[in-house]
């Protein structure tokens, strides 16, 4: 391709609302344009790098005999309450809900749960139709709060997802790590660092839960890791051993302090400086929503520890938990925020506490009046131990999970989440087949997602420098650049044509930067913002056939000759696949 002949304009600047590196050049290369807040126009360098990831998914997939099928973007609502789940995502707020013009409910998909187990359910007889995976690769809507990162949190995006039936538990096992191995071969091929992580099902539902999380100080996602036994969860489901709380002071009765002011921890410690911080209990306020049903529930926590709301969510089994806004507060407490405690709540209000509150004694809490706290308090002695469990967030330092290796938090980028489903749908929905038996059975599924677009963000993320991008060579845009200095010169004109025709001809993908007015510096300084990996620079020395080699990433520039730069080509698309991966326009 000429580039001549492309629809290419770069900017100087950064757009206003880009917040990572990935959106920022983007942007700045026409390779998305925003049409609405977390809606984009894939620009056709962009869109050929979406096409090289979904060709090697599709590969993968179609290797470990999965089936492609394509699904309706518009879903009925009945679908999603046979399910259960058109509450809950209502009730997050990323649905696209509408009426037709008969006043019948649809959404928008975010996922296809529903749909696929509905296909199958209609075709699925016997036992022996069993184990069957199909996927899609399609776009999908949530109406994200707050979209934001570009590709990363956006409205609408392409997604592939997959689905799995098994007539057994074991079945659906096999199935979720046939498909663990896919992913892994996928996000290996398109040259990008990741982890697999445990993690939270989420709205999906399903028991076991991994993520593929790309390595990246600028991902959203706070990972936990264990370098010593090798453990790593989304912070989200991560466990740990925390330290042990303070010795136990001398019993004193307990008695209420005048703490003017003192909304925080860090404000009590301030007043107490010689009372250690996990000896300060503090008591979180929520409102909790359930199907039927909302209400208050407090939790009490170690004031040197974090809450978890999806582990506190998940506890409650509720659709949603959000931090009690002011006048819940007072209604619940009798005071301002920040004085909440768990002696003297108000009727209704249920009582929880983390396990970090355990062997806490002697402790400071809120007095549920402005102004006030409890100081001297004992579990057993002043209020009954609540109701305990794990509602923490890891910290770095705390011990993995079984007390070797310490953990640390660190960054990534989801690109990928699979599920073992179990009978959640299946059940719900009635999919069900006859076994060897004759007994009519529910399937056992397992649900697999690709993020397509998320995967190309996460590639820049993880790939660039001051200068630009820097495309992994298997989901570049172009596999080469060609960059000649002066468009025009009969040596250079003849010299760069053979060698767009021959690499053209090997099916190889290649960018012909043909451009008449615009001076080499200006040609350099795109060729490194579009960051296309292999560069052979046509200049003065094209009279005797001979080039300029330049990897983008690394490597020193050689003077070669033409055919050289083709061999050089050869190997480094036979390194990554054993043959170039080609997308025609």
């Amino acid at each position: 391709m000429r580039l001549t002949r492309l629809l290419f304009v770069t900017l100087r600047d950064d757009p206003a609302d880009a917040e990572v590196r990935s959106h920022a050049l983007m942007a700045r290369t026409g390779f998305l344009q925003k049409v609405a807040a977390g809606i984009y126009v894939y620009g056709p360098m962009l869109w050929r790098t979406l096409r090289k990831i979904e060709q090697i998914v599709r590969e993968e997939h179609d290797r470990a005999g999965c089936q492609e099928l394509l699904m309706p973007a518009l879903q009925p609502r009945e679908l999603w309450e046979e399910s259960g789940r058109w509450d809950r995502y209502v009730n997050d707020g990323i649905l696209f809900h509408l009426q037709d013009r008969k006043g019948a409910e649809l959404c928008l998909g975010p996922t296809h749960e529903e749909v696929i187990t509905t296909f199958v359910k209609r075709q699925l007889q016997s036992y022996k139709q069993l184990p069957l995976t199909l996927y899609q690769i399609q776009t999908k809507f949530r109406d994200e709060i707050r979209p934001r990162f570009g590709l990363m949190r956006g409205r609408e995006f392409i997604m592939k997802d997959a689905y799995s039936f098994d007539a057994t538990p074991a079945g659906m096992k096999e199935s979720y790590q046939a498909m663990r191995a896919v992913y892994t071969r996928v996000f290996t091929r398109c040259g990008l660092r990741f982890t697999a992580v445990e993690a939270d099902p989420g709205a999906i539902g399903g028991s076991g839960s991994e993520e593929f999380m790309v390595d990246a100080d600028t991902g959203e996602d706070a990972i936990a890791v264990c370098r010593e036994t090798g453990y790593a969860a989304n912070v989200e489901k991560a466990t740990g051993v925390i330290p042990p709380p303070p010795a136990a002071p001398p019993q004193r009765p307990m008695h209420k302090e005048p703490t003017p002011g003192a909304r925080s921890c860090e404000d009590l410690q301030r007043m107490f400086p010689d009372l250690p911080i996990a000896r300060m209990l503090k008591t979180v306020l929520y409102r909790v929503l359930w199907r039927d049903r909302e209400g208050v529930v407090a939790v009490m926590c170690r004031g040197d520890r974090a809450l978890n709301e999806v582990k506190l969510a998940n506890f409650l089994d509720a659709l949603k938990v959000e931090l009690a806004d002011e006048k819940l507060v007072r209604a619940s407490t009798g005071a301002e925020p920040g004085f909440a405690g768990p002696i003297g709540l108000g009727a209704g209000v249920r009582l929880v506490a983390d396990r970090s509150v355990e062997g806490v004694h002697g402790f400071l809490c809120g007095g549920n009046e402005t102004d006030t706290h409890y100081l001297d308090v004992w579990f057993g002695r002043d209020l009954p131990q609540p109701e305990t469990a794990d509602f923490g967030q890891v910290q770095a330092g705390d011990l993995a999970p079984g007390g070797q290796g310490a953990l640390e938090i660190t960054r990534g980028i989801e690109v990928g989440h699979i599920f073992q489903l179990g009978t959640k749908y299946s059940e719900a929905m009635e999919c069900r087949f006859v076994d060897e038996q004759g007994r009519t059975q529910p399937a056992w599924m397992g649900c697999y997602g690709i993020g397509i677009s998320r995967v190309a963000a996460a590639a820049i993320e993880q790939n660039h420098d001051e200068a630009g991008m820097i495309w992994p060579l298997p989901i570049a845009p172009y596999s080469v650049l060609i960059v000649q200095m002066k468009a025009g010169d009969a040596a250079q004109d003849d010299l760069a044509a053979e060698l767009h025709e021959a690499l053209e001809g090997e099916g190889v993908d290649v960018l012909w930067d043909d451009r008449p007015k615009v001076s080499p510096g200006a040609k350099f300084k795109d060729a490194d913002l579009i960051g296309i990996p292999l560069r052979i620079v046509v200049g003065r020395d094209a009279s005797q056939r001979q080039v300029e080699w330049k990897p983008r990433r690394g490597g020193s520039t050689a003077i070669v000759d033409a055919e050289e730069a083709v061999a050089r080509v050869r190997a480094a698309l036979a390194e990554i696949s054993g043959r170039p991966l080609e997308v025609r326009a």
